[in-house]
């Protein structure tokens, strides 16, 4: 899996509590392959610390404040998961209306793991065809959407995957997305 990303700009929204492999990841992946990544996190935070398997890990500098990120600058919008990063930025208006931002300019959205949520929070999994970490299964087909068992899963715009395991493919459906 070789992309040629140059010019293209992803955003990844996150905050405390993110699952470390699934933002640092396809991070490191989409630059590889060309692309400019930038970390947004919530207004006022400089760094945000990462979530590893049991245990907090390692901070992240953030490069933007939600507050100045705009969807117009980016290509598309990477949302990792963990636990408590999706679950804290489903209560942020302010991250809602960026998802929203993605979703109705046309852009490719991409979530992992429990990242979904911000999807079902907005309303983008009503009627499409998604996948997230096993427990999120109830809540996405509450949401209206059709929730499927498998490594990635592309409907429209909306890219989600299940777990860190299913990284190599999630990243892959992301740079095939950038470069359509």
């Amino acid at each position: 899996m070789a992309h040629q990303l140059q010019g293209k700009k992803v955003a990844i929204l996150a905050t405390d509590g993110f699952e470390q492999s699934e933002l640092q990841e396809p991070k490191r992946l989409l630059e590889s392959w060309g692309a400019q990544v930038d970390v947004i996190a919530p207004d006022g935070k400089k760094k945000i610390r990462g979530w590893k398997k049991a245990d907090w890990g390692d901070d992240l500098p953030v490069d933007l404040g939600l507050g100045t990120a705009s969807a117009e600058a980016y290509d598309a919008l990477v949302l990792p998961g963990g636990v408590m990063n999706p679950d804290t930025l489903r209560h942020e208006p302010a991250a809602l209306d960026f998802v929203r931002s993605f979703a109705q300019a046309g852009k490719p959205l991409a979530a992992i793991c429990h990242g979904p949520w911000l999807l079902a929070e907005t309303g983008l999994v009503k009627d499409r065809e998604v996948t997230s970490w096993p427990s999120l299964k109830t809540d996405l087909s509450n949401a209206g959407g059709r929730w499927k068992d498998a490594e990635v899963v592309v409907d429209g715009q909306i890219i989600t995957s299940r777990k860190p395991d299913d990284i190599p493919a999630f990243a892959d459906a992301v740079a095939k997305a950038l470069a359509a």
